[in-house]
């Protein structure tokens, strides 16, 4: 893959974000590449005019993404229909989607540019929303989607069926379908699974259900959800990665499908997987090794 035109996408109310972007703007063009700023960071830098961001990912072969992963997340949606290649700078907190830190920024860019970088295609979900006297209403999530009950403080009742079978009626706060790059953000904070990005798979999880019995459940990819809402005295909301929300009322219902659309990140040439993992979550102990052949962790000998 040739890397000749690069983007950059930045998210302007991180403090950080103006004096790194232009720093790697300057970085990329002694390097005899173009470079397109994003025409919100572009202003903010004083280097217009930018390119609309709607526009940006027609225009370039990779894409830097500086933010957090809720940056990451606007920024796949946008860029679907083309799959351009993303890399994440963690300017946020947890960062789970965007994996190479500020101080291993040029070195992960060398690498890059170098060709020595692997590819990780993510799973996205289509959406669609019908109801009586709405129109037509659909999107494209990386993460998840979360049907919950609004301002209420008041369960919601979600028939559910996959593949036209009918599940269950959920009775909970709310239900959240999420990809496997979803399952480490609000489905992980609900009790829901850890499911390798690779394991193409759609996870239904309940928020705070009624039924104790209700579980998190693991569908094949090629499934089809569909929710509906069975609560009469009040609405819903629908919302999509967090970002785009929708209402819906007694009788609508939520459609959800694997996507034709797949988001394409670079990642971390300075850590796996399972690294980012232990290190976001926090997990304790460290790697000793296996004991010698004849020895137990303590190093006494056995015949």
């Amino acid at each position: 893959m040739m890397i000749k035109k690069i983007g950059i996408v930045a998210n302007i109310a991180k403090e950080k974000s103006p004096v790194y972007t232009a720093a790697l703007r300057e970085w990329i063009l002694k390097r005899g590449l173009e470079v397109y700023l994003e025409e919100g960071i572009a202003a903010k830098i004083g280097c217009p005019p930018g390119v609309e961001k709607t526009k940006l990912w027609t225009t370039v072969d990779l894409l830097v993404v500086f933010g957090g992963d809720g940056t990451i997340l606007r920024t796949a949606r946008l860029v679907r229909e083309r799959d351009v290649p993303i890399v994440g700078i963690n300017l946020g907190g947890f960062g789970y989607l965007t994996e190479v830190n500020l101080n291993e920024m040029y070195a992960a860019m060398e690498l890059i540019l170098a060709g020595d970088f692997q590819l990780e295609k993510r799973m996205m979900l289509d959406v669609e929303i019908q109801g009586g006297g709405e129109p037509f209403r659909e999107g494209t999530v990386l993460n998840d989607v979360v049907i919950n009950r609004g301002n209420l403080s008041r369960i919601v009742e979600l028939e559910t069926t996959v593949d036209g079978n009918y599940l269950t009626t959920f009775k909970a706060d709310g239900l959240i379908i999420a990809t496997p790059t979803g399952s480490t953000a609000y489905s992980l904070a609900a009790g829901g699974p850890i499911v390798f990005p690779e394991l193409n798979s759609i996870i239904i999880n309940p928020i705070c259900p009624h039924t104790l019995t209700n579980r998190p459940v693991l569908l094949p990819e090629s499934a089809e959800v569909r929710v509906s809402l069975c609560t009469r005295e009040q609405g819903a909301t629908v919302t999509l990665d967090g970002q785009a929300s929708f209402t819906v009322k007694y009788g609508d219902s939520v459609t959800i499908r694997k996507s034709r659309y797949i988001t394409t990140l670079i990642s971390s040439p300075h850590r796996g997987y399972l690294e980012i993992l232990r290190k976001k979550l926090g997990w304790g102990g460290s790697q000793t090794g296996a004991a010698p052949k004849g020895e137990d962790a303590r190093g006494t000998e056995h015949p």
